[in-house]
């Protein structure tokens, strides 16, 4: 379950654990085409604005500066990834096209 979107210390607490300690540990299990932190978040941020996540958040730490519905929406895709609800592989690709690669 994501925290709250009025409760902005869990949120980014929650964010942080996700992408730093949960997806990481389940990277090689899973044979996951990203197994770094960043990969992680850059994915998540992505979609949560539909988009390369550094044209639409000017400062940084990206998460530190995006709305907290899209970094709860960000948070919930990772559980959906985890749970086995979102494709991680598909997720990634669509990031790379964001990016022209």
């Amino acid at each position: 379950m994501s925290p709250r979107t009025d409760d902005r210390t869990a949120l980014e607490a929650a964010w942080l654990h996700l992408t730093r300690v949960e997806l990481p540990a389940l990277a090689a299990e899973r044979e996951w085409p990203v197994r770094a932190d960043h990969c992680f978040q850059r994915i998540l941020l992505d979609h949560a604005v539909n988009g390369r996540w550094y044209d639409h958040i000017a400062d940084r730490p990206a998460y530190r500066h995006l709305d907290a519905v899209r970094l709860a929406a960000a948070i919930a895709l990772g559980r959906d990834v985890i749970a086995g609800r979102a494709d991680l592989a598909a997720l990634n690709r669509q990031s790379l096209r964001w990016r022209g690669k």
